[in-house]
């Protein structure tokens, strides 16, 4: 998306893209309760990985790829979604709040800055740095004193894996270099994330996995085709529309949104502390991907120059 700049997203497909990324942190929480977390991933991408490679079938024809391409286009899929989502609904499982979950996610636009500028080098303003910190800090104050309440120092480390999973499969997508279509490179990553997570699911939670039966079909309906399917293609207006990082431009609006989605939905309410630690977390990572966009344009005009 580099022959072009960053442009104002399109509203629509934007409130729909947040509101569906953030009903994810809720309908995680519900679907935990019917059935084993790793065992609820792996289900979920194992029926999402049809379902693209269906849509990718009858809207792009069959796949062409290089082998190589493919090998690692699986293995960033293997840590964006199994490792990602696998940790996330693990440390829901331990008590993480939904809330909580998708604040963590939101700094991963800016750690993945953080970590492009270690790892790769890359140039990182003072800006994101700084709003970084901030967002951790406001993560923090979220956090409070009262680790037991997030799931205790378990569902802590598990959610701060899930996050930084993120951000390496965001700068994986990087290695895979420009991918074929992103219907069946989806299709394929779903593949890849499904057999792992089976094999882990069956060591860590064993064979006896569902817990209401009626429950566990809904949360994988609602999770493999809204959050995967349905997801997946209102990502892809966006990026038509405003390049590569344009989800990650609006990364801090989901916290937000799922804290009344949460409120609604599942009953959870905020403390003063909390409330405010959000507000910080949101600015600080507002601020900095905002610096982000900035800067992509600011490159993309340069080169035209």
């Amino acid at each position: 998306m580099a022959d072009r700049p960053p442009e104002t997203l399109p509203l629509v497909p934007l409130g729909a893209f947040v509101l569906v990324w953030s009903s994810g942190y809720i309908a995680g929480p519900y679907g935990v309760d019917q059935m084993a977390p790793v065992t609820l991933v792996a289900a979920r991408f194992a029926i999402a990985a049809v379902l693209a490679a269906a849509l990718a079938w009858a809207l792009r024809g069959r796949p062409r790829m290089p082998l190589g391409v493919a090998a690692r286009i699986g293995a960033v899929g293997v840590v964006m979604n199994g490792l990602q989502f696998g940790a996330m609904y693990a440390a829901f499982d331990a008590g993480l709040g939904a809330t909580l979950g998708a604040l963590m996610h939101s700094l991963s636009p800016v750690l993945t800055a953080v970590l492009a500028a270690v790892l790769l080098r890359e140039r990182l303003r003072r800006v994101q740095l700084v709003g970084f910190v901030v967002g951790v800090a406001g993560v923090l104050l979220v956090l409070g004193p009262d680790v037991q309440g997030a799931g205790g120092l378990l569902g802590v480390v598990l959610g701060v894996v899930s996050t930084l999973a993120l951000s390496l499969g965001t700068l994986g997508q990087r290695w895979i270099g420009h991918a074929p279509d992103p219907l069946w490179s989806a299709a394929v990553q779903f593949a890849a994330a499904a057999p792992p997570l089976y094999l882990a699911a069956l060591l860590l939670e064993g064979t006896d996995v569902v817990r209401h039966p009626g429950g566990a079909v809904v949360a994988l309906g609602y999770l493999a085709v809204v959050n995967s399917i349905v997801g997946l293609l209102l990502l892809g207006t966006l990026v038509r529309a405003g390049g590569a990082g344009a989800a990650g431009s609006v990364f801090f609006l989901m916290p937000p949104v799922t804290a009344v989605m949460a409120w609604l939905v599942l009953g959870e309410t905020l403390t003063p502390r909390e409330v405010v630690g959000l507000v910080v977390a949101v600015v600080g990572v507002a601020v900095a991907t905002g610096a982000t966009t900035r800067l992509r344009r600011r490159s993309w005009r340069a080169g035209l120059s």
